[in-house]
C-alpha cells in the first residue's frame, strides 16, 4: 500500500532537489579520473568534450529526480532502498561530470532545473503505477543511458583519458543498476514505452550539449 509522505519527508525532499541544482556535489570514490594528467585538447575537441560531459551531468540531474519520484512512491521497502542506492550512485556521476565540465572551461545546463521537474513527475507517475513498473522504468533507463555513454565513448576525442576514464565507470554502474533492477523483480516495458523515452531522451542531449 502506498504510503502518503510526511511535512518532513517532503521538506527534505524539497531540500535534495535544491542541492541537486545547486551545490557542488560530492563523491565518497574517489574520481575516475584523478590520477591521469590533462591531455592537449584542440578548441573543437575541447568544446565536443565539454558538450558531451554537459549532456551526462544533465542526465545526473535528471536521474536524482527520476529516482526521488520513484522512492516516493514505490510500494516495497527493497524497491525504495534499491532507488535510494541507485541514485547515491548518481550524486557521485554529478560530482565527476561537474568537476569535469569546470576543468574543460565549459558550465552545466541552464536547461537542468526543467529537466529536473520533468524528471521528478515521471518518476512520481512510474511508482503509482507498481512497483514492477516502477522497476521496469527503472531497467529502461539505464540501458538507454548506458548506450548513450557508449556512443561518448566512440566520439570523445581518443587522447581524452580522463572524460574517458569517468565515462566508462558511469557505464558500468548504470548497467549494474540496470541488473539489480532486473534481479528485483522489474517488468518488461511495452515497446510504445520505450520508444517515448528514447524520444524524450534525444531532445534532452540535444538541449544539453549546446546549452
Amino acid at each position: 500500500m502506498l504510503k502518503l509522505p510526511t511535512l518532513d519527508q517532503l521538506i527534505g525532499e524539497f531540500d535534495l532537489a535544491l542541492r541537486t541544482l545547486s551545490a557542488t556535489a560530492s563523491s565518497v570514490r574517489p574520481h575516475p579520473d584523478a590520477h591521469i594528467e590533462e591531455s592537449g585538447l584542440s578548441a573543437a575537441e575541447q568544446q565536443h568534450a565539454a558538450g558531451l560531459m554537459r549532456v551526462n551531468h544533465s542526465g545526473e540531474v535528471c536521474a536524482q529526480a527520476l529516482y526521488q519520484g520513484q522512492a516516493l512512491t514505490a510500494r516495497d521497502p527493497a524497491t525504495r532502498d534499491a532507488l535510494r542506492e541507485a541514485a547515491h550512485e548518481e550524486v557521485e556521476h554529478l560530482a565527476w561530470t561537474e568537476q569535469r565540465l569546470h576543468e574543460l572551461g565549459s558550465h552545466k545546463s541552464v536547461f537542468n532545473p526543467l529537466l529536473y521537474a520533468g524528471s521528478l513527475a515521471i518518476g512520481v507517475t512510474a511508482g503509482l503505477v507498481g512497483d514492477r513498473w516502477n522497476l521496469g522504468f527503472l531497467a529502461e533507463t539505464e540501458r538507454q543511458v548506458g548506450a548513450h555513454l557508449a556512443s561518448h565513448l566512440r566520439t570523445l576525442p581518443i587522447q581524452d583519458s580522463k572524460s574517458r576514464a569517468i565515462v566508462e565507470q558511469m557505464h558500468r554502474d548504470e548497467l549494474g543498476h540496470a541488473d539489480l533492477a532486473v534481479e528485483l523483480g522489474a517488468a518488461e516495458l511495452p515497446a510504445p514505452i520505450k520508444a517515448t523515452m528514447t524520444a524524450s531522451s534525444k531532445v534532452m542531449t540535444t538541449l544539453a550539449y549546446r546549452l
